[in-house]
């Protein structure tokens, strides 16, 4: 079996997708890689064909920043499936070629506007669209239902007391006042620390600041800190209104981190360019690092039918790894490979229409063979 599958955006994220596709996938691969930048097209060619032992071809395609090209046009016609790593507001524009042309579709963007709009665009087609599978929103949402699945199996009750999800892309060290370090890419983290979040409060759907619900909590013998940030949930507090008293997504850091983030807020004034005077700041007093690690931690809290209190919960630590000698951080394999694990469940040709993070199988997901290698699940 050969598939042709379309990455579009070839930044650290597509490539990455690019190399594990090419070097696991159980089958031959074609890879066409799309982005505005040659640039960037040049380097992720070069990265993924250095550090791949497989020999299967890999194309490059300039995109333009608006339309379609002639040489997009070819493509897409042999292309089974497109993998989006381009930024959300590019989602709907990537997903109407899918649907054009007949291709499978999934992304990893976190905006709901556009989450919506694909939502509407796809819904009666013919291939399957998996939307929001990365790290998160994406493999801890999955994480989530498959400890809820869990707890009903075992528990008989389906209504529960609380769904936690958190999700920390880390440095290996920290250091004061911030005790923090920039792991990736710096845009959008302060954008998550001032819009609100959505959540669950007593079986309904509202709405929390961001940086309102601090929490102490231990993982693996070490203490981090949590809080609300937004983006996160994927579909779960529709997907559980009714069924959990409490849901939410929280953001997790060493212990400091979010005092020093809110003594800079205090500083700003608090109008629309809120989002990019924190990053400025931010920019200026952290640094960004090569050592990293993501922890992931979900939990289902609630009441047995016999009336006594249980809890599941399951935490996942991952570091960098070696492809063929080239070092790939935890942020871009935790947040590729469920992109990965989607491309492949969509090529079995299983799925159509659109698929949302509380309807991604549970087992099939974490059972898969990208998503099983980077999270040990």
């Amino acid at each position: 079996m050969s598939k042709t599958i379309f990455v579009a955006g070839s930044g650290g994220i597509g490539e990455a997708v690019a190399l594990l596709l090419r070097e696991w996938s159980d089958f031959e691969t074609t890879i066409y890689l799309g982005d505005v930048s040659e640039t960037n097209l040049y380097k992720a060619i070069e990265f993924v064909t250095a550090n791949s032992s497989k020999a299967t071809l890999v194309e490059k395609i300039l995109m333009p920043s608006d339309g379609l090209s002639d040489a997009m046009k070819v493509v897409f016609e042999k292309c089974d499936v497109l993998l989006d790593c381009l930024p959300g507001g590019q989602a709907p524009r990537m997903a109407r070629y899918a649907r054009d042309f007949k291709m499978h579709y999934a992304n990893l963007t976190e905006y709901v506007a556009e989450t919506d709009e694909i939502i509407d665009l796809a819904k009666h087609s013919d291939t399957g669209f998996i939307l929001q599978t990365g790290l998160a929103p994406g493999f801890v949402n999955v994480l989530a239902m498959s400890l809820y699945n869990q707890f009903v199996q075992k528990y008989e009750n389906q209504k529960v007391e609380r769904i936690g999800m958190k999700v920390g892309a880390l440095t290996a060290h920290a250091h004061a006042p911030h005790f923090y370090g920039f792991t990736w890419s710096p845009i959008g983290v302060a954008t998550e620390y001032v819009k609100n979040s959505r959540v669950i409060r007593d079986f309904k759907i509202t709405e929390k600041p961001a940086l309102s619900a601090r929490e102490i909590i231990v993982i693996g013998g070490r203490t981090y800190e949590a809080d609300l940030t937004s983006g996160g949930a994927a579909d779960l507090p529709v997907f559980f209104e009714g069924n959990a008293k409490n849901l939410e997504y929280k953001t997790l850091r060493y212990v400091g981190h979010y005092d020093w983030v809110e003594s800079i807020i205090r500083k700003l004034p608090k109008d629309e360019n809120l989002p990019d005077e924190l990053q400025n700041a931010m920019l200026k007093a952290v640094p960004s690092v090569e050592d990293d690690m993501v922890l992931v931690h979900a939990s289902v809290d609630g009441f047995a039918a016999n009336g006594r209190r249980r809890m599941l919960e399951k935490a996942y630590f991952v570091e960098p790894i070696e492809i063929n000698g080239k070092s790939l951080r935890a942020i871009q394999t935790t947040t590729a490979a469920p992109l990965c694990e989607s491309a492949m469940m969509l090529l079995s040709d299983k799925y159509k229409g659109v698929i949302v993070q509380s309807q991604v199988p549970p087992v099939e997901f974490l059972k898969g063979s990208f998503v099983s290698r980077i999270y040990q699940s």
